[in-house]
């Protein structure tokens, strides 16, 4: 008995402890890959589903970001590259907004944060849609999509989950009414993405096309 438990300790400091941190969302394919490494006669096979298991574990890594504590600050939802910033309006209304699309590849990290302080006022799932590739212009209106409204008094900030070509799966955890603190975590877009953020026009954009951007720590403008 002691010899196992001092290769359970040896195997949870050796090994476990270097497992960055991820989604939970994870498990619904690192368990069935388990499996089936468990069960795996040839070595090939139970090598190729650890090879999997990792990847999957890279995807769905979930790092801890130091979130501004600067005032007005409105920080990034997404991991990614600035793609566009265009004057447009808000999502079903008139009211004209800077739009900022940031473009997710399977290389980034896919946990999608809460751009400013506020409440959940509304979310709108879009089911029927396409999956266009997530950086082409029409995704934003075509492409299967969630429409999250914060609002932090008069302040409205509009932040949309896009799927992609290869992204089928949009995870939102936050409920209409949650309250939220900047840079918390509220969903996930599983495999490739974009994300849109909606600011108002006069915000003042500390962002431009090409930047990289990292979700919660990296700032996309003030509030003004």
């Amino acid at each position: 008995m002691n010899l196992i438990a001092n290769l359970v300790s040896l195997l949870q400091q050796k090994v476990l402890s270097k497992i960055p941190r991820f989604a939970e969302d994870a498990f619904l394919f690192i368990v069935p890959l388990g499996v089936m490494a468990s069960v795996s006669s040839a070595f090939f096979g139970f090598l190729t589903c650890l090879v999997f298991i990792a990847l999957i574990i890279c995807f769905f890594r979930d790092p801890e970001r130091t979130i501004p504590d600067e005032p007005n600050v409105i920080v990034s939802p997404a991991d990614g590259e600035i793609k566009e910033i265009e004057d447009e309006s808000y999502p079903g209304s008139n009211e004209k907004c800077k739009r900022i699309t940031i473009f997710l590849s399977v290389l980034d990290v896919h946990i999608n944060r809460i751009p400013i302080k506020g409440t959940i006022e509304k979310i709108a799932f879009k089911g029927e849609g396409k999956y266009l590739v997530a950086d082409r212009p029409q995704a934003s209106e075509e492409n299967i999509q969630n429409i999250v409204t914060i609002r932090n008094g008069d302040t409205r900030i509009v932040v949309k989950q896009i799927v992609g070509l290869i992204a089928r799966r949009i995870v939102c955890w936050a409920k209409e009414g949650d309250e939220y603190q900047t840079g918390e975590r509220f969903g996930l877009i599983r495999f490739g993405s974009r994300v849109d953020i909606f600011v108002p026009l006069d915000t003042k954009l500390a962002i431009k096309i090409g930047d990289k951007v990292e979700g919660g720590s990296s700032i996309i403008g003030y509030l003004t």
